[in-house]
């Protein structure tokens, strides 16, 4: 199976980008986490991304605020895919790492979730790797399936408390 790369600009981003990490997790898809910034380490994140398909992975989620430029600067430097995590900084509540992640040009695509939105980021980079792997194919159906029951069993309990109103 291949593995994700979680890369985050600064150890600040732990907080939302640990989400993905757990979700990874649960799953079983193997995975590592660096810390690279696309300004003060362009080099490193350009070299790590250029050599990431050989390295065995399928697939790279990057998590930066503020300016945002992290998963740009990987998805410009190889084919594999690369998700973004706009992370809320204290300046604009993440609007700007939004924008600065999702307006990417022609040719440098760069899926991107919500502002924090860590956990999703994981389970598109599971979707991914699912197109190739029946078994992650069929957790991800299994999770469908417990996320619509959930939803039946919210709607069960919401009614008897309408009904209880009313009476």
């Amino acid at each position: 199976m291949k593995k994700v790369a979680v890369i985050m600009g600064s150890d600040s981003d732990f907080p939302i980008v640990s989400g993905a990490v757990k979700t990874l997790n649960e799953y079983g898809v193997p995975f590592e986490v660096h810390i690279m910034s696309a300004h003060r380490t362009p080099e490193q994140a350009a070299e790590f991304s250029a050599n990431a398909r050989k390295n065995g992975f399928g697939v790279i989620i990057a998590a930066a605020g503020k300016a945002a430029h992290l998963a740009g600067v990987l998805a410009a430097h190889t084919t594999i895919p690369v998700i973004g995590i706009p992370v809320k900084s204290s300046t604009l509540d993440g609007l700007d790492a939004l924008l600065a992640t999702v307006q990417m040009p022609k040719g440098i695509p760069v899926a991107t979730v919500a502002i924090d939105g860590a956990d999703n980021a994981a389970i598109l980079a599971v979707q991914m790797l699912a197109l190739s792997d029946d078994t992650l194919a069929e957790k991800l159906a299994e999770d469908k399936i417990k996320m619509k029951d959930g939803v039946a069993k919210k709607d069960k309990a919401i009614q008897e408390k309408v009904a209880e109103l009313v009476k």
